[in-house]
């Protein structure tokens, strides 16, 4: 069930009215929060409902069976790892089974043998890397004495199938959402109306900007060699603000209906493309998944309290498996290890900490070296896209040689799309000091009721005439 479509429209004021006024106790509350995300999850393909379940089932057990063997370490070690195993084996089948088999059987033919490797046609359930890196959160955290171990099963099962995040972020952790379904929650209007703000937004840029921004990717990408370099330039600069609208959208949706049920998940995107570095970027950008391993692989690995080469090592380790994760091709490989190429200066420099506050702070406007800086950053992570969009190394290297090399051809995609994406920058550059940029403060005229509500008018107002074609979230695929 797509967040833009009819059917959650449909489907979201239901569940809320019920979860609010008929389903009062906690258990209750839990248990129906349970069965709407299963039936979201669900309309898909009900077949997904199992793995989800035994993901749930077996991370769960994990947990008691730490707890039940307090003390014994070695048992403790066993049970954590088997768990787990058995959560990445399944994601590994299901997401990385033909790209191993595909990869080993031509390392074979190098040395002169067939490896007779059978593809398998897999259907990659939609969200799997998500909730398996969720569930995996609970067991590491408990093993780590970071969290107890959970004995309400309805809590847990509403962890791990909550369904405003539950196929494409964020990547909660289980020391933050885990808690909040053990506790009762009010209804709170303040926080309602933000969530309904939020999700506005988040669909202006997935329905105006990614959508839009899609039909042109598509073609240039799918037909590069047929145009010259402003076209290919300006299909890498919509595929760059594409991926941010359709990925950030949907984070803003999802944490904006969580906020209508009383939950606070965690933010996702903090406005990256205002990066004055790499560094900074990717402290801004996918925000749940950077930290994610960060405190569950960097940091084991020695993170920053160590020597600066040993430093270099675990940052190419992060941004590999970062790109690995995203998909079963040598592209996404690639761009991470692209950008631990990137990350590398500054750490050599001691100058990867070195912008933690927002740009600009208190002006208007950006200074020429803020400018530059950030119009620097934004470029190479254009590049960056193209590979990750692009099918095969190969094909990636030739887009960015004939962006570069093939005569300007004037570009005939994407021109109002152009504009959009101006008007959502100049939006966000204004709001950068807020968690989302519908986050309408009482200050100035937005103290005005009928001011806030002529915003939200022209923004629906947007959606509704300027929409692009329906698509999927690009992340669904990860």
């Amino acid at each position: 069930m797509l967040f833009n479509s009819f059917e959650f429209l449909i489907f979201l004021p239901i569940v809320f009215l019920l979860y609010w006024f008929v389903f009062k106790p906690l258990r209750a509350q839990n248990l129906f929060v349970v069965a709407a995300s299963y039936v979201f999850y669900g309309w898909w393909d009900w077949r997904f409902l199992l793995l989800i379940a035994l993901t749930t089932v077996c991370s769960f057990a994990s947990g008691i069976l730490l707890e039940r063997s307090e003390g014994k370490r070695g048992r403790q070690k066993l049970i954590s790892a088997s768990n787990i195993i058995l959560n990445l084996g399944i994601l590994g089948v299901f997401k990385y089974y033909n790209f191993f088999g595909e990869n080993l059987a031509a390392l074979f033919r190098l040395f002169g043998m067939e490896l007779d490797w059978v593809t398998v046609d897999i259907l990659l359930p939609v969200g799997i890397s998500f909730y398996t890196f969720q569930a995996l959160s609970y067991t590491i955290d408990v093993y780590r004495h970071k969290l107890q171990a959970t004995h309400d099963a309805a809590a847990f099962f509403a962890f791990i199938s909550f369904f405003p995040q539950l196929v494409a972020e964020p990547i909660e952790r289980a020391t933050n959402l885990l808690p909040q379904f053990s506790r009762p929650r009010t209804f709170d209007y303040d926080k309602a109306v933000d969530g309904c703000r939020q999700i506005l937004w988040g669909l202006f840029k997935k329905m105006v900007i990614a959508d839009n921004c899609a039909v042109a990717v598509n073609i240039i990408f799918d037909s590069y060699q047929d145009f010259g370099g402003v076209t290919l330039f300006v299909g890498a600069l919509l595929f760059t603000f594409q991926i941010y609208g359709d990925f950030s959208g949907y984070s803003d949706i999802a944490i904006g209906t969580a906020r209508l049920f009383g939950i606070d998940l965690m933010r996702n995107f903090n406005y990256p493309y205002f990066s004055r570095d790499i560094a900074e970027f990717w402290r801004r950008w996918h925000i749940s998944l950077t930290t994610w391993f960060r405190d569950y692989i960097y940091i084991p690995l020695g993170g920053s309290r160590c020597g600066k080469w040993k430093v270099v090592c675990n940052t190419f380790v992060i941004f590999l498996v970062s790109g690995f994760w995203h998909g079963a091709n040598w592209t996404f490989i690639t761009w991470g290890a692209y950008h631990a190429l990137l990350f590398l200066p500054l750490i050599l420099l001691g100058r990867n900490r070195k912008y933690t506050d927002t740009v600009a702070q208190g002006r208007l406007l950006p200074n020429a070296k803020e400018f530059a800086q950030m119009l620097i950053t934004f470029l190479l992570a254009v590049v960056g896209w193209i590979i990750f969009r692009a099918e095969t190394i190969g094909q990636a290297g030739d887009y960015i040689y004939r962006m570069i090399a093939v005569p300007a051809i004037a570009p005939v995609f994407g021109k109002k799309t152009l504009l959009y994406i101006f008007i959502m920058l100049l939006i966000e550059w204004s709001r950068r000091n807020r968690q989302h940029a519908m986050q309408l403060s009482g200050t100035g005229l937005l103290r005005y009721r009928a001011v806030r509500w002529g915003v939200y008018i022209v923004v629906i107002l947007f959606i509704l005439m300027f929409s692009g074609e329906q698509s999927d979230f690009i992340y669904f695929q990860f």
